[in-house]
């Protein structure tokens, strides 16, 4: 049978008392007592059963990792950094997935049934009502990839995208492309938008440049794949900043089976810098994203939340670079 916390009490000689606080995080205990507890639960088998506990603590220790892109391998290295950041520090995720949910609402219930202590949403194209509504909800909240805002009305965390915009405008434009083009996600998506706005504003600067731009229907292989191969069809132009890795990578496959060449006949830079962008059979120029620094920053975020839920809601933005690789001409 498995061992109870009262079993471990009676082989330590110590009250059950005792072996809660040995097994609470940050409750006072003598480093003798804890040795003697943990030598008894080693010996039982005993482990500490945290739903049991969550219904006198009211914590269950559960984050919310909330997100909808699931078709983006990208968020391969999202979970995985996120899970394994958050089990560092004593909590679990719980993941959720929104690809086909609309009402934020019917998400909130949802993570009300499981009775998390905060949610994090990790999505650029989930709509800012989904984090609000956890917020009005009194539930911690982080958004993940968000868009920034000088006075934001959750705590978010990610890239100037207007920035990144600008950036791959301007290296386009270094490199002496005369007729250039945007390729975003869902148009839907506050960093689809972005983007645009950057890259826009800084082309404004170029009036000898033709621009163009439009949208895929997700930020996916096939969408980037299926865009670019109606582009290409009609009037393509030079170079494309595609505004997602993933959509990069569908590109290139449209433009081979143009019979086209890349980049002498077709630019093209992305943006994440993604592990599979640097395969040697892909070698994409991208606009690196710095994740980990992201994620990281999410999880330290959330654990304070969970100390001071009132904390003032902040942005946190990160610096973008380019990384240079095979997919643009050389600079003139």
């Amino acid at each position: 049978m498995t061992a109870t916390l009262k079993d471990v009490a009676n082989r330590a000689g110590v009250s059950t008392s005792a072996v809660s606080r040995t097994f609470t995080d940050g409750a006072s205990v003598s480093l003798k007592m804890r040795r003697k507890v943990e030598k008894a639960a080693a010996e039982l088998g005993y482990s500490p059963n945290f739903l049991a506990r969550s219904l006198t603590t009211r914590r269950t220790k559960l984050i919310g990792l909330v997100s909808n892109n699931f078709h983006n391998p990208i968020f391969l290295q999202v979970f995985d950094l996120f899970t394994r950041g958050l089990q560092d520090r004593g909590l679990r995720p719980l993941l959720v997935n929104l690809s086909d949910e609309v009402d934020p609402e019917n998400s909130l219930r949802m993570l009300q049934q499981y009775s998390v202590d905060g949610a994090i949403v990790a999505s650029s194209t989930l709509p800012p009502v989904f984090s609000k509504a956890f917020r009005d909800q009194k539930l911690p909240v982080v958004h993940t990839f968000g868009r920034y805002s000088s006075s934001p009305d959750v705590h978010a965390v990610g890239i100037d995208n207007v920035v990144a915009g600008r950036m791959a405008a301007l290296e386009l434009v270094e490199r002496g492309y005369k007729k250039v083009a945007y390729l975003g996600g869902p148009q839907s998506a506050t960093s689809a938008q972005d983007r645009l706005e950057g890259f826009e504003r800084e082309l404004s600067h170029h009036p000898n440049i033709k621009q163009s731009h439009s949208y895929a229907a997700a930020y996916s292989f096939e969408a980037g794949r299926t865009e670019m191969l109606r582009l290409l069809k009609e009037n393509p132009a030079e170079a494309y900043f595609c505004a997602d890795d993933v959509l990069s990578i569908g590109a290139l496959s449209a433009v081979k089976d143009m019979g086209l060449r890349v980049p002498e006949d077709i630019g093209i830079i992305g943006l994440n810098d993604m592990e599979m962008s640097g395969w040697e059979n892909i070698n994409l120029t991208t606009i690196h994203q710095p994740i980990r620094q992201i994620i990281s920053s999410s999880i330290e975020l959330m654990v304070a939340m969970l100390d001071e839920p009132d904390r003032y809601p902040e942005a946190r933005l990160f610096p973008c670079r380019v990384v240079e690789r095979g997919t643009l001409r050389p600079r003139s």
